[in-house]
């Protein structure tokens, strides 16, 4: 899904690694995959130093909306994984 929206495939692999490849990305993107990577594997720890992140570059209705997308794909992964679907492309 990324590539379809631009996303470079180089993009894609660097990030598991982002902090290894910092200018892939930039503060905005990096808050923002912080941001999924904490609320996906403990959603009761986000630092008040990544919210103070996340209100730099985003206004409060664009938090909102990456929790939502954040949860939603957390949702469809958790539900396929439980199924054990095959992913799709």
């Amino acid at each position: 899904m990324a590539k379809q929206f631009g996303v470079s495939e180089e993009s894609i692999d660097a990030m598991a690694d982002k902090e290894d490849n910092p200018h892939l990305f930039t503060e905005r993107e990096l808050a923002a995959l912080e941001f999924a990577e904490v609320v996906t594997k403990d959603s009761n720890n986000v630092s008040d130093d990544l919210w103070n992140r996340l209100r730099k570059h985003f206004d409060e209705g664009e938090i909102i909306e990456l929790a939502c997308v954040i949860g939603v794909f957390n949702y469809f992964n958790r539900f396929n994984n439980a199924f054990n679907m095959d992913i799709t492309k």
